[in-house]
């Protein structure tokens, strides 16, 4: 299916930008650790000679190579954001739920063994972040669809969010009504929210309420 193709791209780019960035973070570490260039410091030093407390050459190939990146990641985002937006656009009529949590008519409910797409992405180690409470940390769903001033747009989800947890939700049987009812025990009150956005888990916090349009959170998630 073409959505299904798409949205294994996107994930596919998605991991790509990921390792982009762990490449730019550790360059620009070595380039800012104390005593070091910087990104743009001097490499001659106040009588216009070459520094000697560094290697020139060395530094001037990483500082080409964090353009080099700099520019690929942008390209990449870009591609990333339209083909959120074409899967946006091409997404089939959703059916409300009253839990406020809305899926594509043509996503299948999640079980344990996720599609081959989410399973292939890099996650950080749990163990080393208490905050994810070691759960297992293989996303069940994307976020497609966020309404304007929606509770779920306010508390901070954006557009392909991969959800990991949501609440006491994890992936596994009967997803959907899992979730449908862990909203609905928690309206008025925040649900604890583990998503991973650009290869990297995030803690947020979703508190299903009320709102001018329907469900309690405004958002259309597939799995």
């Amino acid at each position: 299916m073409v959505g299904a193709n798409l949205k294994s791209e996107t994930m596919k780019l998605m991991d790509k930008r990921s390792a982009m960035e762990a490449e730019m973070n550790a360059i620009i570490e070595q380039l800012c650790h104390p005593g070091g260039p910087g990104l743009s410091g001097n490499l001659v030093d106040s009588e216009g000679f070459p520094r000697a407390d560094i290697d020139i050459p060395v530094v001037r190939a990483q500082r080409h190579r964090l353009a080099e990146l700099k520019n690929d990641h942008q390209e990449i985002t870009e591609k990333i954001n339209v083909n959120i937006q074409v899967l946006h656009s091409a997404k089939l009529t959703s059916t409300p739920k009253d839990s406020g949590v809305e899926t594509n008519q043509n996503a299948s409910v999640a079980t344990a063994g996720a599609s081959a797409s989410l399973q292939n992405l890099v996650l950080r180690d749990s163990s080393s972040a208490n905050d994810v409470d070691m759960i297992s940390s293989m996303p069940f769903a994307m976020v497609d669809e966020i309404a304007d001033a929606s509770p779920a747009a306010e508390d901070g989800l954006q557009l392909g969010d991969q959800i990991v947890k949501f609440g006491n939700v994890k992936a596994g049987d009967s997803l959907l009504q899992r979730l449908a009812s862990e909203a609905q025990a928690n309206q008025g009150h925040p649900v604890p929210v583990i998503i991973m956005r650009q290869g990297a888990l995030l803690n947020l916090s979703l508190t299903p309420r009320t709102w001018q349009g329907r469900g309690l959170l405004g958002y259309v998630i597939s799995t």
